[in-house]
């Protein structure tokens, strides 16, 4: 069986540096003793390389939260793709519903994402509608999103992209509701649709499509089961020991 993914998203958290040791200490813990996922830390810039050095097995990896679309130049306060990866990270966010919303644009995310494969980081492309007011105008909004960011991108690279879907009105505080596993195995089934259009039905079928709207440990075993998905995208509940322990070991035993 090929490997699930449980990605966590940090966001902006926690607050030290001591803190974010000791939660990927724990988190390392009970990856060691998986089996059946690769657990990924998408953690704040600044601790990529303190955690860089804490990391010993190779089921257990770092990813940043975003990245630069260019490699170097007069870009203050940006970060490289060769920062990251020198500090540590095989992965990293882009297109995420927050940054989008800050104005980050499909053009941006499809040269963030050609930069990162080139460096050979591998690129967790979120996509998803913020509200769900039509079957036809959702569909084609993520489909949308994911021709428009993999555009021009090699077909033999495809297969290094993970796609998170987050359906953004299922997110956070301000979500409407849940999505049900229903929901979200039909869209996993329409993403692989939109990849094999633009590559193969055998790329399609190995890239690694997860979910991320508001997982928790009470729905992540419906989602595994009902909903199609290779993994997680893990917000919130990736910053409690017991929440996202609970989360991998729930996912490594399906």
């Amino acid at each position: 069986m090929s490997k699930r993914l449980i990605i966590a998203n940090w966001k902006m958290n926690p607050v030290s540096l001591r803190e974010a040791e000791y939660l990927f200490k724990e988190f390392k813990k009970v990856t060691i003793k998986s089996k059946n996922i690769h657990t990924i830390l998408c953690v704040p810039f600044p601790y990529l390389y303190p955690l860089k050095k804490l990391k010993t097995i190779l089921r257990f990896l770092l990813g940043a939260q975003n990245v630069f679309k260019d490699v170097d130049g007069a870009y203050t306060g940006e970060v490289s793709p060769l920062m990251i990866a020198d500090s540590g990270a095989n992965f990293c966010i882009v297109g995420h519903s927050e940054r989008r919303a800050m104005g980050e644009t499909d053009v941006d995310i499809n040269q963030k994402i050609k930069l990162l494969l080139k460096n050979k980081i591998s690129p967790i492309l979120c996509v998803g509608e913020r509200e769900r007011d039509g079957k036809h105008t959702y569909f084609d909004f993520v489909k949308r999103q994911i021709v428009e960011d993999l555009k021009n991108v090699q077909k033999n690279l495809l297969k290094n992209i993970v796609i998170a879907y987050e359906p953004v009105w299922a997110i956070g505080k301000d979500a409407t509701r849940e999505a049900t596993p229903v929901e979200v195995n039909e869209m996993t089934i329409f993403i692989r649709k939109c990849i094999s259009d633009i590559s193969s039905s055998s790329i399609a079928h190995d890239i690694k499509v997860i979910y991320g709207g508001s997982v928790t440990k009470n729905n992540v075993s419906d989602f595994i089961e009902y909903g199609g998905v290779d993994g997680f995208l893990v917000g919130r509940a990736s910053l409690s020991v017991r929440d996202f322990i609970k989360i991998i070991q729930i996912v490594d035993k399906k």
